[in-house]
């Protein structure tokens, strides 16, 4: 976010929504990372009115990322043991970051929605960089327990489909074609499609 700030000009605040992720479910990963990302901006929208007490402006970002695996949606580990199951099995198959972007307007509740998928193929990753991995406990708040960024996974990535980004959990561009659906106000970027000109697939 820093880097897009810069380049174009916007300031931002840093807020927690808080929720309670495991109360939102949903079978399909595209749906289920878009209600998670829409209860985050409830959630942020009633704590900053209850803060503020007077009417809010500006425009609201939240995002949410699941991992697909062997037709499996996989979110943050609960445990060591979760942890190293998840990074076990990405040396079967493929994995998936199904990530969301919602942009909400917070004077008038309107809202814009776009989905990226990214896919990553693994060789197996050693047991002892597994160990160091859960030593340090990041795994656990990555969805999947997922870090191809980490020193210790990237060389065990042997192709990606997607943008880093994408598979870190903010997918530039897909932030980027969403503001800009803002700025000119377009029919394309209204919620509740998920799909149009805000939403992009990237799969092999």
């Amino acid at each position: 976010m820093d880097e897009l700030a810069a380049q174009h000009g916007f300031s931002y605040e840093v807020a927690k929504a808080d929720i309670d992720e495991k109360a939102i479910r949903h079978e399909d990963a595209r749906h289920l990372v878009l209600r998670l990302a829409h209860a985050k901006a409830a959630a942020i929208a009633d704590k900053l009115t209850a803060a503020e007490g007077t009417p809010l402006s500006g425009l609201l970002i939240t995002c949410d990322q699941v991992v697909l695996h062997e037709g499996h949606i996989l979110e943050k580990p609960e445990d060591e043991a979760h942890a190293r199951q998840f990074i076990a099995g990405y040396a079967r198959g493929p994995a998936s970051t199904v990530g969301s972007v919602v942009l909400t307007d917070l004077a008038t509740g309107r809202s814009w929605e776009g989905v990226d998928i990214a896919e990553i193929h693994f060789s197996p990753i050693p047991q002892e960089s597994v160990d160091k991995l859960i030593a340090e406990g990041e795994v656990f708040w990555c969805a999947g327990g997922l870090m191809v960024e980490h020193p210790l996974v990237t060389p065990h990535v042997t192709r990606m489909v997607g943008a880093l980004d994408s598979v870190m959990g903010l997918d530039k561009q897909l932030l980027l074609r969403l503001l800009c659906a803002v700025a000119s106000d377009t029919p394309s970027g209204q919620s509740g499609s998920g799909d149009g000109d805000g939403s992009s697939r990237r799969a092999g």
